[in-house]
Parts: C-alpha cells; sequence; structure tokens
C-alpha cells in the first residue's frame, strides 16, 4: 500500500515540477522568440529586463523532474533518455546558448545584435525541442522487454512537429501577456497585437493536436470519443472555449493582468487534457508508473529530501517575484 502511495506521490511532484516549469520559464522563452518583432533599443531592453531577475531560476524544475525521473522512475528515465536524446539534447544546447546570449548582449554592446540573435535561437531550440519531445512521448515509444527499441529518428513525426510549433505558439502567447502586465506605452502596445495573434494560432494548433490524439493510441479513442467517457471529458474543450473567449475579451479591454492569468489557463487545460489521455501510465500505452517505479524504500529516503526542497524553491522563487513586482523600463536590472 504506501508503495503505491509514494508512486502516485512522486508522479504527482514529477508533474507539478514540469507544470511550474512550463508556467515560469514559457513566457521568457516566448519574449525571447518574439525578439526579433521587438524594436531594438528601449523596447528591446525593457522586455529584456522584465525577465532579468527570475529568469535563471526556472531551469531549478527541470532539473527537479529530470532527477525525480531517473531516481523514482529509473525503468521510464532509462526508456525515454535514448527515445529521445536529439531533441532533449537540442532543448540543451538551446537554454546554453539562450543564457550565455542574455548576459552576454549587456556586456559587449559591439555584438549586440548578435546576441540578440542567439537569444531568440536559443529560446526557439529550446522551445521546439521540448514540444516534439511531448508530440514523441505522446505518439508512442517503441519498447522491446525493458529497453528502448526504436531508431534514431523514431521522435520525429509530423504529429511531433506540430507539437512543437504549438508550444512555441504558446509560449509566444504566455511571453507577449507578461509584456501585457509588465510594460507601458509602445511596447505594451505592440503586445496585445501580438497576444491576439498568438491566441489564435494556439487555439488552432490545440484543435489540430486534439483532433489528432485519439488515432494514435487505443486508450487516447476510448476516453476522448467513446461513451461514456465522452460525458467526462467533454468540459475540457467547452472550458478551453470559454478561456479563450474570455482571453480576447481582456485582450479586447486591455485589461493588464487577467490575459496573462487566462492564458496560463489554456497551458492548465492542456495539461489536463495530456493527464486525462495518458494517466496512470509514465510512458503512454507501454509502462505505467507502478511498473516503472523504484522501490518504496527508494521513494520515501528521496521524499524528505523532496519535501524539504520544494518548499524553500517556491518561497525564494515567490520572493523575487514580489520583490521585482510592478512595471519595468529599459533600465534597471543591468
Amino acid at each position: 500500500m504506501i508503495g503505491f502511495d509514494l508512486t502516485v506521490i512522486w508522479a504527482t511532484i514529477i508533474a507539478f515540477a514540469i507544470i511550474a516549469y512550463v508556467v515560469m520559464d514559457g513566457f521568457d522563452l516566448g519574449i525571447g522568440m518574439l525578439f526579433p518583432r521587438i524594436p531594438v533599443g528601449k523596447q528591446r531592453d525593457t522586455a529584456m529586463n522584465s525577465i532579468a531577475p527570475i529568469w535563471d531560476g526556472n531551469e531549478t524544475w527541470l532539473v527537479l523532474g529530470g532527477g525525480g525521473l531517473m531516481a523514482a522512475f529509473p525503468l521510464a528515465y532509462a526508456v525515454i533518455l535514448p527515445a529521445l536524446y536529439a531533441p532533449l539534447t537540442a532543448m540543451l544546447l538551446g537554454l546554453i546558448l539562450r543564457g550565455v546570449a542574455f548576459e552576454y548582449r549587456w556586456r559587449d554592446e559591439r555584438h549586440r545584435e548578435t546576441w540578440d540573435r542567439a537569444f531568440f535561437a536559443g529560446s526557439f531550440v529550446a522551445t521546439f525541442a521540448q514540444g516534439v519531445t511531448l508530440g514523441a512521448l505522446l505518439q508512442g515509444i517503441s519498447i522491446s522487454g525493458r529497453s528502448y527499441s526504436g531508431g534514431w529518428w523514431e521522435w520525429l513525426s509530423p504529429f511531433s512537429m506540430l507539437t512543437g510549433i504549438g508550444l512555441c505558439t504558446g509560449y509566444v502567447l504566455l511571453g507577449s501577456c507578461w509584456l501585457i502586465m509588465k510594460t507601458e506605452g509602445p511596447l505594451q502596445d505592440k503586445a496585445y497585437g501580438y497576444a491576439r495573434s498568438a491566441t489564435i494560432s494556439l487555439l488552432l494548433a490545440i484543435a489540430v493536436v486534439s483532433a489528432a490524439t485519439p488515432f494514435l493510441e487505443e486508450k487516447y479513442h476510448e476516453r476522448w470519443l467513446e461513451y461514456p467517457n465522452i460525458i467526462a471529458t467533454a468540459p475540457v474543450p467547452v472550458a478551453t472555449l470559454i478561456i479563450a473567449f474570455l482571453l480576447f475579451r481582456s485582450l479586447i479591454k486591455r485589461l493588464e493582468i487577467a490575459p496573462f492569468l487566462y492564458a496560463l489557463g489554456l497551458f492548465g487545460l492542456c495539461i489536463i487534457g495530456l493527464g486525462i489521455s495518458i494517466w496512470p501510465d509514465i510512458i503512454p500505452g507501454r509502462i505505467t508508473i507502478w511498473e516503472a517505479a523504484s522501490p518504496p524504500s527508494s521513494q520515501l529516503f528521496m521524499l524528505v529530501g523532496a519535501a524539504i526542497l520544494v518548499p524553500v524553491i517556491l518561497a525564494y522563487t515567490a520572493y523575487a517575484y514580489w520583490v521585482f513586482r510592478g512595471k519595468v523600463e529599459s533600465e534597471g536590472y543591468h
């Protein structure tokens, strides 16, 4: 019984780490992808200053999620990594490039344009790779016994490319709504336009991915389209339409905080939809969380550390957001 409970707890912790990363790193990756559309000078510097105090702590959640997966679900870790080495490596390289570009654009003014391009490239590569990883996991991984049996390019498919593009669009929406909340004047005006365009693109991506997902696995089809499951799952697309309407209305009314909250709501509904599709599998259609779990004694030992570290991470993250709340300008952090 304790093994079951601990397994569910660790699945929840890892899911929480992923959600926290998407929420906290999504908007600054989105701002990076918006960089070519933001005029050089004060507006671009203002956009950078809006994320400068908080951007570099977000990868903590990636470390927690990856480390937790390795320790709590070692079988899943051993299968997923060989299957997704390419997109995961691309993601890490993109994050490294983005970090280097972020710091050097302030310190190497002669090559600031080059570093700005690198910041965009790193943000795009990292985001696209995350989306491809999600799509490749959702479409299924070839397994023989207890190991990965597919080829090097199994992750590459039209569906994984679609989820990569969809995540880029979603992060751009988060970045636009963050700029609406944190800036004023011409940059804020542009952000409203970017957010409206990104909302339309994201809804199209959600519709296409949602239409394709039930046909990837029989279980997906049963949960989303067959009676009586369709009655239980129907509220998710309905809620998505309602939140999308509220988001559009908040943008038209030029509200400042509500668009970001509604954008997070869309991401939350997408994550709920993902959970409905794959639960209780950790590798969809192949391995459940209980089959992949480490011994209860190991999970309990790690849980003690997580119970201490997670609240500490949340506390210093909340403090950073509180200290740097409010509007930003082109001068400040650097």
